[in-house]
């Protein structure tokens, strides 16, 4: 039995056991959690390399760094220090979303090198090789589709990104909807201009039987990607990005009943007066199932500081409902992000989600912030340094900024609140 199955027979797998461990909560809670579809595991049991993950209700926000193969300067050395960046930084997943050069070689790197689940979007690699086989992207067939989807899942990969809501009415809704910024979905735009080039309903939702098929074989979970994302905030909640989202609701009820763990992917650019109703909308049409978000962006103008300006958005959807952020880096919408970048980036994801953890009452959200806050009051530079969610940048900020041999910060001194305070109160652990 897979995992579904297993749930909803009341059994306890080992994946299960492993995932209560990291949520301190309980292995029942996951259980009925995963049977229910509020919550998936994303481990795929071909990979011995992977500690599973739990992404749904009750659990801790998490987030998705993104790397792969993009034009002529990338390279796998370069995308695999980029993984390990993001591995050391805290993410809690990784999606290779290589869409050029030897993707078959870099998707093997990431599994070998990635000790958190992995995630892809097959589409790349067909129209990739469709290009190469038959001279143009749009002479893809749909057994070439499906063929790398197969390829994935039995590689390995834990999460499989799917556009199977983008259908032909609701590209022609797009078409006549009047939208600023039309198609911002790397994917999405592809697959579309595929159907409207033969003509044709989309493969992944006419034979989604097929889909369900693939993924209840290697008990991969499915992430809906979203074709219609709003790629600025005046797009935000309109016709073809909800029409979308009835469509996922169906095909997760359909997922649901053929034993398949499924995810729903979101937006994008919204503003922050539309993020509740957008996680709530997802929640409502799309029974529950976990929602993975992309910042999501609360402004268009943050060109160089979208990994801020996706915390700001990613903390508030999390706040809402949403369970998964996919990073945002500073060079969104400018180029390729550097490692540093990479890294950066997850740590912004990381500092969202764990806000919206602790708005949420997650218990383990609490007690870190709370401890940090003990060894402040205690000026116990070392242990503020070692609970920080980035210890290296902590540590080399205090050497640079501050006389590490006195007690206070470099921007109180000798007038260091706390340490007057506790002297004041008789609360002070330290005599001079």
């Amino acid at each position: 039995m897979n995992l579904i199955e297993s749930a909803r027979a009341g059994l306890i797998t080992p994946e299960m056991e492993q995932v209560a461990v990291q949520e301190g909560v309980t292995p029942e809670f996951v259980r009925q959690g995963v049977a229910d579809g509020t919550i998936v595991i994303l481990h795929n049991a071909r990979r011995q390399n992977v500690t599973p993950v739990g992404v749904g209700k009750g659990l801790r926000t998490k987030v998705s760094a993104s790397v792969g193969l993009y034009g002529e300067t990338g390279g796998i050395d370069v995308e695999v220090a980029k993984i390990k960046a993001a591995v050391e930084a805290g993410t809690d997943a990784i999606m290779d979303l290589s869409v050029s050069g030897d993707i078959e070689a870099m998707l093997t790197e990431t599994l070998a090198v990635s000790p958190k689940p992995v995630g892809t979007l097959p589409l790349y690699q067909a129209m990739a090789e469709a290009g190469r086989k038959y001279g143009s992207s749009v002479n893809m067939r749909d057994e070439d589709l499906f063929d790398v989807i197969e390829r994935h899942a039995a590689a390995g990969v834990d999460f499989l990104a799917l556009h199977c809501g983008t259908t032909i009415n609701i590209v022609e809704r797009a078409r006549n909807e009047g939208r600023i910024d039309p198609l911002v979905s790397y994917g999405g735009s592809h697959l579309i201009g595929w159907m409207l080039a033969n003509r044709r309903e989309n493969p992944l939702y006419e034979h989604f039987d097929q889909v369900l098929a693939i993924a209840r074989k290697y008990d991969v979970t499915i992430s809906f990607a979203d074709g219609m994302r709003p790629g600025c905030l005046a797009d935000s909640l309109d016709g073809p990005q909800v029409e979308e989202l009835v469509v996922l609701g169906e095909l997760v009820r359909r997922a649901r009943e053929a034993g398949v763990q499924v995810m729903v992917k979101g937006p994008g650019h919204v503003p922050l007066q539309q993020l509740k109703a957008t996680v709530v909308l997802e929640k409502s049409l799309c029974h529950g199932a976990p929602y993975y978000v992309f910042g999501p962006l609360v402004t268009d103008i943050a060109i160089g500081y979208d990994h801020i300006n996706a915390a700001i958005g990613g903390a508030l959807s999390a706040w809402a409902g949403a369970e998964f952020l996919c990073y945002v880096t500073a060079a969104e919408h400018v180029g390729i992000p550097d490692i540093d970048q990479v890294r950066e980036g997850v740590i912004a994801a990381r500092i969202a989600a764990h806000a919206a953890d602790l708005a949420n009452g997650l218990t383990c959200a609490r007690e870190w912030d709370r401890e940090l806050s003990r060894a402040r009051k205690e000026l116990d530079w070392k242990r503020q340094i070692a609970l920080a969610i980035d210890p290296e940048r902590a540590g080399r900020l205090r050497e640079e900024r501050s006389d590490v041999a006195a007690a206070g910060c470099a921007m109180c001194g000798k007038y260091c609140a706390m340490e007057i305070v506790s002297r004041y109160l008789g609360t002070a652990r330290h005599t001079c």
